[in-house]
């Protein structure tokens, strides 16, 4: 018995590194396999299968945290969640009627229904107008009003809340609320807030407030996939009447009480954030309180969905047309991507977008360049320097094909440029939390709110045009770009489909 274990390391010991090649060869194919059949991008799966080929072990080690995963949610979980919905308010349903209103052009009502055909809700009449905001702290200013007069419950899902002067108000806000017997709920996402933690809400827990962390790490468990499939939702839902979504989180790096608008820096050397919210007030945030109740459910366990999650309006609606458009990688489609894709391709005037990460997809990115080469007036506004050097670089070498097809792109700064909206044909706004990347239309869950109505439409473009005072309009290099540049785009853009 002994000879045969020396014989057997003996063999081990002189094979070994042939015996690992085996291995690793073995599970790269299989790997691949999987890639394909997921039936991803080309380039995505291109690059993953160069990645794991080219670079083993190293390829492997960055599949096994970044690499792509079908998540598979708990089906009979959503099943029950949605079923209640479908009882309480059967007019969110996936197959919800038109709901447009006759004051949308057809052309419009099409788009409307592309997304109405991909599940989603369709458009409903909100009370009143919506509203804007570009500055952190009236956002935070009118979230916590609404929180302090809660009356039922109040629903918030957020990608990152960190401690600070608006997370500690918006906290306590919370608490006092959950004090006086008001339900609710915060969901968080265990990634994004890893500056939070249960200590630092325990105020709130234990003035009964509910606290559940989406997709929780659980290394433990070997799960490093799950750092994709991050809830990059912002989602506050009051009394089921008045909803809030944006790119906005709860960061003191979009608030710092008014210093950003006088031009002084704030959190100590940098300006605040620039970025857009909206409020919403009415039916439409019905879409809004599905996203999040399908998102708790997930996280938390199933709820009871309750009648007054969905009340009826007590007035006569007045305000535009608002339709609540979600994804995530456990869709079959990605509609948001679908959708802003048709809102591109279907835009005959002029087409406003404002992204913080600009890596496109081949088919979003030859949406914009054809609109422009068919004569729509495009106009794309970035960060001069985001907060990844790595998706900047990406961005910047798709800068001279869309300058060379007609767009006109501008590059803001000094501030850090975080807002996420599009503006077609002065005619629909769309506010969101996608950006124009793979991250934000395949691997993270999304939403955003598409506003059917002239008045929203010409406040962004405002807005748009406002933030051009502080962007510089950018100009492809005369001379011919350092060998170290084009390198540095080149790989950056071979990378773009894993951002």
């Amino acid at each position: 018995m002994m000879s045969a274990f020396t014989e057997s390391g003996a063999f081990l010991a002189a094979h070994w590194k042939l015996i690992l090649t085996i291995a690793y060869l073995a599970w790269a194919v299989a790997a691949i396999v999987a890639l394909i059949l997921a039936r991803r991008s080309s380039a995505a799966t291109l690059a993953w299968t160069l990645a794991l080929l080219a670079l083993p072990y190293v390829g492997a080690a960055v599949y096994l945290f970044f690499g792509p995963r079908q998540l598979y949610r708990k089906k009979l979980r959503y099943a029950h969640a949605r079923g209640q919905i479908g009882q309480v308010a059967p007019g969110l349903g996936a197959t919800a009627g038109d709901g447009m209103g006759e004051e949308i052009r057809v052309r419009y009502r099409q788009l409307a229904r592309l997304a109405t055909e991909l599940g989603q809700p369709a458009p409903l009449r909100a009370d009143e107008p919506v509203t804007l905001y570009i500055d952190g702290d009236d956002c935070y200013a009118a979230i916590e009003a609404a929180i302090r007069a809660a009356i039922d419950h109040v629903h918030l899902e957020y990608y990152i809340w960190e401690p600070g002067r608006a997370g500690d108000r918006l906290r306590d806000a919370l608490a006092e609320r959950a004090r006086a017997g008001v339900k609710v709920r915060l969901l968080l996402d265990d990634v994004g807030s890893d500056g939070a933690s249960d200590g630092y809400f325990e105020t709130l827990t234990r003035a009964g407030g509910e606290l559940a962390w989406f997709n929780p790490l659980r290394i433990s468990r070997f799960q490093p996939m799950l750092l994709n499939f991050r809830t990059h939702r912002k989602i506050v839902v009051v009394d089921g009447r008045i909803g809030f979504t944006g790119g906005m989180n709860v960061s003191d790096v979009q608030s710092c009480d008014g210093s950003a608008r006088s031009g002084t820096p704030a959190n100590d050397n940098a300006l605040a954030w620039r970025d857009t919210h909206l409020r919403i007030v009415g039916a439409p945030v019905g879409a809004l309180q599905r996203v999040f109740l399908d998102d708790w459910s997930f996280a938390f366990g199933a709820c009871k969905v309750e009648p007054t999650h969905f009340p009826a309006s007590g007035c006569e609606p007045t305000g535009p047309n608002v339709q609540v458009i979600a994804s995530g990688p456990d869709d079959s489609v990605f509609a948001i991507q679908q959708f802003k894709f048709a809102a591109i391709a279907n835009s005959r005037q002029s087409l406003s977008i404002t992204t913080p990460y600009l890596v496109p997809d081949d088919a979003t990115l030859a949406a914009i360049k054809s609109a422009a080469l068919r004569g729509v007036n495009v106009r794309m506004l970035v960060p001069k320097q985001g907060d990844s050097k790595l998706v900047t670089a990406a961005g910047r070498s798709y800068y001279d094909e869309l300058v060379a097809s007609g767009v006109v792109l501008f590059e803001y700064g000094p501030a850090m440029l975080h807002a996420k909206t599009m503006v077609i044909d002065d005619a629909v706004a769309v506010v969101g939390t996608a950006n124009f990347d793979n991250r934000s239309f395949r691997l993270n869950f999304e939403v955003i709110a598409v506003v059917y109505d002239v008045p929203t439409a010409q406040e962004l473009v405002a807005i748009f045009d406002h933030d051009l005072r502080s962007a510089v309009r950018y100009k492809p290099p005369t001379a011919k770009r350092t060998i170290g540049e084009r390198l540095m785009f080149g790989v950056a853009r071979l990378l773009s489909p894993l951002l």
